[in-house]
């Protein structure tokens, strides 16, 4: 063990430099550290939404089938992914106003989407979140 001489210490910087046998302690600027709430909200927002990707054959099936996913309908989406990960759920069936998605939960991709005009069958899924 390291023996620290009798020497009283103002400061606990000052100890901590002497424990490094000298070398210069930084010290933290505040003024650095210092984030707006705005810009902490923004970032989780695109963390959340950057997280999902749709696979090649999903997007083809949203424009052969027209539908168009708003801004709400995106984050529901998101929502409900992050809702099947929780509950352990690998493949998931997520339902979005009346769109049904199935989701590789694993992997936070879209494998495919149907709309309200087509047969409702779905496979090899563990797990259904309507949201």
């Amino acid at each position: 063990m390291n023996q620290i001489s009798q020497t009283k210490y103002s400061s606990i910087e000052q100890m901590t430099g002497q424990l490094l046998k000298g070398r210069p302690v930084k010290q933290s600027n505040q003024q650095d550290t210092k984030v707006s709430f705005q810009k902490i909200l923004e970032s989780q927002y695109v963390e959340q939404n950057a997280g999902l990707k749709f696979s090649k054959h999903a997007n083809e099936r949203l424009q052969s089938r027209n539908i168009d996913l708003s801004e709400e309908q995106l984050e529901k989406l998101t929502a409900g992914t992050k809702k099947a990960q929780e509950k352990g759920i690998s493949e998931s069936l997520v339902v979005v106003d009346n769109i049904a998605f199935i989701v590789n939960v694993k992997n936070s991709t879209v494998i495919t989407a149907l709309d309200e005009g087509e047969d409702k069958i779905f496979t090899n899924i563990d797990g259904a979140v309507i949201m």
